[in-house]
């Protein structure tokens, strides 16, 4: 089968298509055909070396929607069945983009069944990480919640999660942006080219910084509340009695039915910008570095 990889570390022209056996499942594990698999800025982080490596095969993506083509013992799915998965890992010989996946039986959900597999394939790494960058607030009808980079992938579903949760959200992001994260349901707007004086510190009760904005998302955040961030371990300092947390996401096959429901629902928003072919994996990561991508750059094998 044909997968993605780096074999060495460096820019979009790192990523290599590579000719790979056709992973086997295990007890408890399934095969998925790839249908789609979306890039993120993780596989970016791979392909650079971010998370190590050096001298060895690393296979990219993460997100996978398909069907599942075989089954290991003690499986829960069944061959034909058309499913989502999050295939969880920094450093492995192959990931989610390449023709065939394996994934455990517990990482994976059922399709949605109101989107196609190129939307369904933007759905598992980034939904899941902002459901459980949630999970670390505390919810409670009308807490004031700020979501920085609000649309972006994590920021747009933390946004629509945590209006349903009851939080009163204010969206920061671009100023062309204002529309699009108030149909998501952000109550008040903040526009990314703000100066630091434009927004009064210490005035939410929680900070959810999908931007990444470190020490200057926490002083928005008043004295004795939260500040989640989405880089495991890269929190800033606790301060002012504010606890401070970063999300670690994980695989979690439950967890990313209740997201997928939503999906059918129409509560979550999946989008799109561009498709590319698998063996066009380093023009996506071109684009990608290139900035300004709305919506996930998706592969298809």
């Amino acid at each position: 089968m044909r997968a993605a990889v780096v074999r060495t570390f460096g820019g979009p022209e790192a990523v290599e298509v590579v000719e790979a056996e056709v992973p086997e499942p295990a007890a408890r594990q399934v095969r998925i055909k790839v249908a789609a698999s979306a890039l993120n800025p993780v596989d970016a982080g791979t392909r650079s070396g971010a998370f190590g490596g050096a001298g060895k095969q690393i296979g990219l993506g993460w997100d996978v929607a398909g069907t599942v083509d075989a089954v290991g013992v003690a499986s829960a799915w069944n061959v034909g069945d058309e499913v989502v998965a999050l295939d969880y890992g920094m450093v492995k010989p192959l990931g989610a983009h390449a023709e065939y996946v394996v994934v455990s039986t517990d990482a994976v959900a059922k399709a949605p069944v109101t989107v196609d597999a190129v939307h369904a394939a933007g759905l598992p790494l980034n939904a899941l990480t902002a459901a459980q960058a949630l999970d670390l607030l505390e919810p409670a009808p009308g807490r004031s919640l700020l979501v920085t980079g609000a649309a972006g992938a994590v920021g747009g579903y933390a946004v629509q999660l945590a209006a349903r949760q009851g939080f009163s959200v204010t969206a920061l992001a671009r100023e062309t942006d204002e529309e699009f994260v108030r149909s998501l349901g952000a109550a008040d707007f903040i526009s990314a080219g703000f100066t630091s004086g434009d927004l009064a510190p210490a005035g939410f009760d929680a900070v959810l910084d999908a931007a990444v904005l470190g020490e200057t998302a926490l002083e928005w955040v008043r004295d004795g509340g939260v500040y989640v961030g989405v880089i495991p371990q890269a929190q800033p300092a606790p301060a002012r009695g504010v606890r401070t947390a970063a999300v670690e996401v994980s695989a979690d096959g439950a967890r990313l039915a209740e997201l997928v429901r939503l999906v059918d629902e129409g509560v979550l928003t999946l989008r799109v910008a561009e498709t590319y072919p698998l063996e066009e994996a380093a023009k996506a990561h071109a684009r990608q570095a290139e900035g300004g991508v709305r919506g996930r750059l998706v592969l298809v094998p």
